[in-house]
């Protein structure tokens, strides 16, 4: 049976699973449960709702409040019911005279020590102490409020998003139990005993400086109005709310937009979400300011050069001189000299309208993502292996995994929600093993065994995965009977005595890795021998020269040891956006259609042919890399670019901003000013994810609804711009409503046979593929057999990166995320996250500090063969000497002018993880090069943008630059 929306009632303690049911009675009413249900749990599921307090089910029973007791047949005294097992022939009674009695002095204690303003407090009207004096019936406090109290203790206001009250806390431990159980961070405690006891962030520490990761879970599990969201206390309680999907990473989290009209006042985790169950990270939780941000475009804008002010014009106006200008370019410089780059920011129904635009009005394949730059190699790797370009499993499939093997990838911050899952099941028990040049707090989970830390030198994954690949077949830890049902058995035999030679051992590749030998063993080991294995990985894997290789080289491991077809097992790529998953599915890549459909296939082209009504090129087109080197030569002209920013997202930045500059249109879509539409000559304004309709697909293949909760502050959704283009064009998109998109892309892309609204409103969410076979999803894949129908083992030679250390760039720079930011920070930049991270730092270990004579905090320039730019040095021993490292999220900080074009030999991802430095100290307020012209550069931009409406734009000239 598929679980439905589910209600948003508390039932007070956690549902349990069990094929054995029980049945009781309670209020005289029969109730069959699980075994091991709560006598609460039972009671709710009946519509009986025991008065509770300390109790929710998010979080195991605790028991402490005394509000939920009840009488039981046969017991002697008052048990609590969210701590009693409900037993076989039980019989319950929850409301009696000498219940109400005990209930009403037990509420009477709490509220003789919290403040009686009611009328005024942030929480009136959503507050569960508020809710159980009216349920109890207390009408007096007899205690009065003389003597020692708490009503005067201090607030704590230092976090951004939401304050601590003190005053009118009850001590329930909700909030040091949500921090732990369901968070994992543990940064809260209760401190004291009895009527001292207090909720505690440490000895002298405030909220803002403690361990606390502002996710927010604190201030969802509290009763009252102890911790509550400065919004709510500066505008009010919500009225309404609609159910959405977060715009931030690949995890999927389903919130509730809570809502006064069209203002959203508060976004909470919604319990129905499949991907968060209730969860979520301070981005999701608190930082959707930036959808109303003052920077926010809101009129379509376009001008001759990148030299001239802005003139702000109608949507139709802008529309028809993007088009006008699109067909003058191809009239001049061919067909293909024109070509449009879909976002993994936007809906599934945006980026399949993009592309279809591309290859239908346009009449050729370039067409591209910025997925190409994160997990291309991904789709590639996993196509070649196991058959299908996607992820094996779903997220709750890791509560069941006994090895958790985390290869370049950061959960806590990059996943943070998911990361939380992943460790609650490793303080449940299961191994860790993390690959990666940096130490990451996964490792350092609370109350969990300690893990295997196999700190590789950056560019060395494919020499590791074939190290550890050497010991399971060597020491006979294979899964046969999986690898005779289901591998190819000539792949598997050249594979096998491929990394069976000797020069694969760990003791020959340990120098080579930079790990010791032992140590390889014992991961390996660990991780065949586990029992259920499961490798997550993220761009630590893919931002390499053999980034394909490595996936490829994961694959075999999984299949090797049989870890593949069930739950607590898989490959599982960990998506860095939203909807990087979904705009692969949607046919972004210039070699494929929809569905991972293969262009120059005559067949398959044929029934795209027929659905769109129009030739469509055989030939694949370029890809991103390739679009900006032939701007440069002079062969590719003009660019309509969607939600992405090329400028500060792509490697080598001076080589894009040279090609963004020899174009002579280039179209941006987007809902800031960002470093791309600096470059532009057409903005139109895009729309948020809080202003439309559509589909996210996150990193588990689950395909969630997007609602629109309020209009889009440009009059227009993402969807409808590019339509409004596609028939401005000549070529004729006809749609009312993002569903219609939907049910277009079922009938072209197989895996999405069954999907549709209605469907997705039924079941809540779908993972596809979703077709007759598998008619509500597939949460777990490969289960009986690959879609290609024996797996294939690829051989993974390691090729050393020709990006090398030397004399004169004695250092490895390697990039990542950093949990309060996100990507390239156009949204989190305009939030109070700022406050945790304001600006890209650069992480030195001590050592290599110390041979440059350089301070902590002091400003660094780091130079590569690419170029150079200035940051502040941070001193870490997270990275091993000889390894430097940063966050992209700042624009000025400019990363990726260091990064060198080196990219995957398969798919072109960027090899941003490998790139040979130099770091020196320098003084303070320098700035390199480019920074200086970047400054001066925006400024000018800045400019124009200010002076948009006061001056007329002219039809450009082809040198208009």
């Amino acid at each position: 049976m598929v679980e439905h929306f589910y209600p948003e009632k508390d039932y007070g303690t956690p549902a349990r699973l069990s094929e054995n049911l029980i049945t009781l009675t309670i209020d005289g009413v029969e109730v069959t449960v699980p075994e091991g249900t709560s006598v609460m749990h039972a009671a709710a599921r009946a519509d009986i709702n025991i008065p509770k307090l300390c109790a929710t089910d998010s979080m195991e029973a605790f028991g402490s409040c005394r509000l939920c007791t009840v009488e039981i047949e046969g017991r002697r005294g008052y048990p609590a019911s969210c701590t009693t097992p409900a037993e076989p022939g039980m019989v319950v009674r929850s409301q009696t005279q000498a219940l109400a009695r005990l209930r009403r002095n037990v509420m009477e204690l709490y509220i003789s020590d919290h403040p009686l303003d009611c009328l005024t407090c942030p929480a009136n009207g959503d507050c569960e102490l508020q809710d159980m004096a009216g349920a109890v019936g207390l009408r007096e406090v007899r205690y009065g409020f003389d003597g020692e109290n708490h009503l005067d203790a201090v607030k704590d206001e230092s976090n951004p998003y939401f304050s601590f009250d003190p005053s009118k806390c009850i001590a329930c431990s909700r909030c040091v139990r949500a921090c732990g159980e369901v968070q994992g961070t543990f940064a809260l405690t209760i401190e004291g005993r009895g009527f001292d006891s207090k909720v505690s962030t440490g000895k002298n520490t405030s909220f803002v400086d403690s361990a606390c990761v502002s996710c927010g879970a604190c201030v969802q599990a509290c009763p009252t109005s102890t911790l509550m969201e400065k919004s709510v206390i500066a505008q009010g309680q919500p009225e309404h709310s609609v159910i959405t999907t977060c715009a931030y990473c690949g995890v999927g989290c389903s919130f509730k937009a809570e809502m006064k009209g069209d203002k959203v006042i508060r976004m909470t985790p919604w319990k129905g979400g499949s991907a968060n169950h209730g969860h979520s990270c301070v981005k999701g939780r608190f930082a959707f300011g930036y959808a109303t941000h003052k920077d926010r475009l809101t009129k379509p804008m376009i001008r001759a050069s990148i030299d001239q002010p802005w003139r702000e014009v109608s949507w139709e106006e802008a529309i028809n001189f993007a088009a006008r200008r699109l067909r003058e370019v191809q009239d001049q410089y061919g067909r293909k000299s024109v070509g449009g780059i879909t976002s993994s920011r936007c809906t599934n129904e945006e980026t399949y309208l993009v592309q279809k635009l591309v290859r239908a009005a346009l009449g050729n394949n370039n067409t591209d993502t910025c997925a190409r730059v994160c997990h291309s190699p991904t789709g590639y790797g996993l196509k070649m292996t196991l058959g299908e370009s996607a992820g094996t499993q779903d997220f709750d499939s890791v509560m069941q995994a006994d090895c958790i093997m985390v290869i370049g990838a950061n959960p806590t911050d990059a996943h943070p929600v998911f990361g939380s899952m992943m460790r609650k099941r490793l303080r449940e028990g299961a191994s860790l093993i993390v690959a990666d040049p940096r130490q990451i707090d996964l490792l350092d989970t609370p109350h969990a065994q300690a893990g295997i830390h196999l700190p590789i030198r950056p560019g060395t994954n494919v020499a590791l995965i074939n190290a550890l690949a050497h010991v399971v077949v060597t020491e006979g830890l294979e899964d046969e009977a999986f690898i005779a049902e289901r591998c190819d058995p000539e792949d598997y035999g050249i594979w096998r005595a491929f990394v069976a030679e000797e020069h694969h051992a760990p003791e020959q590749m340990a120098e080579v890795i930079g790990v010791p030998a032992e140590t390889i063993r014992r991961a390996a080991r660990q991780y065949a021998t586990a029992g259920n294995g499961a490798i997550y990985y993220g761009l630590g894997v893919t931002e390499h020269s053999q980034g394909s290789t490595m996936v490829m080289g994961i694959a075999n491991l999984a299949m090797a040891t049989g870890n593949i077809g069930r739950p607590g097992v898989g490959v599982n790529p960990l998506r860095g956006q939203n909807n990087v998953q979904g705009s692969c599915d949607m046919g972004s890549f210039p070699h494929e259609l929809p569905g991972y459909q293969p262009v120059n296939n005559d067949q398959i082209r044929g029934q795209f042919e027929a659905a769109w009504g129009v030739s469509l090129e055989a030939e694949p087109g370029l890809r991103i890399p390739h679009m900006f080197d032939a701007a440069i030569a002079g062969q590719f002209k003009a660019m309509y670019v969607q939600g992405e920013d090329i400028a500060q997202s792509d490697p080598n930045t001076q080589h894009v901003e040279a090609a963004l500059r020899s174009l002579e249109l280039l179209i941006v879509q987007d809902i800031f000013l960002n470093e791309t539409a600096k470059f532009a000559h057409v903005i139109l304004p895009g729309s948020t994810f809080l202003e439309k309709n559509g589909t996210f697909t996150n990193a588990e293949r689950r395909i969630n609804r997007v609602r629109k909760v309020m209009p889009p502050l440009a009059g227009k959704e993402d969807w409808e711009i590019t339509m409004a283009l596609a028939n401005a064009l000549g070529y004729p998109m006809r749609y009312g409503h993002p569903s219609e998109i939907m049910d277009e892309i079922a009938s072209v892309a197989p895996s999405f046979a069954n999907v549709s609204y209605e469907r997705l409103e039924e079941l809540g969410s779908i993972q596809w593929p979703c077709n007759d076979e598998h008619p509500d999803g597939m949460p777990i894949m490969h289960g009986d057999s690959f879609p290609i129908g024996l797996g294939r083992m690829v051989v993974t030679e390691f090729m050393p990166t020709t990006e090398k250390v030397s004399e004169s760039y004695p250092l490895l720079l390697t990039t990542g995320r950093i949990l309060s930011q996100y990507n390239v920070g156009a949204q989190t930049r305009r939030t109070d996250n700022n406050v945790w991270h304001s600006e890209d730092v650069l992480e030195i270990h001590p050592h290599d500090a110390r041979l440059r004579q350089i301070a902590d905090g002091q400003p660094v320039t780091i130079a590569s063969r690419t170029g150079s730019t200035v940051l502040k040095a941070r001193l870490s021993k997270r990275m091993q000497p000889g390894v430097v490292y940063t966050t992209f999220h700042f624009p000025h900080s400019g990363a990726n002018v260091i990064t060198t074009d080196n990219s995957d030999w398969a798919t072109n991802c960027p090899e941003y993880k490998v790139t040979a430095v130099q770091v020196l100290g320098t003084d303070a307020n320098t700035l390199s090069d480019w920074q200086q012209r970047f400054y001066a550069f925006t400024r000018d931009q800045l400019d124009h943008l200010e002076a948009g409406g006061q001056q007329e734009t002219d039809k450009p000239s082809h040198n208009a630059h």
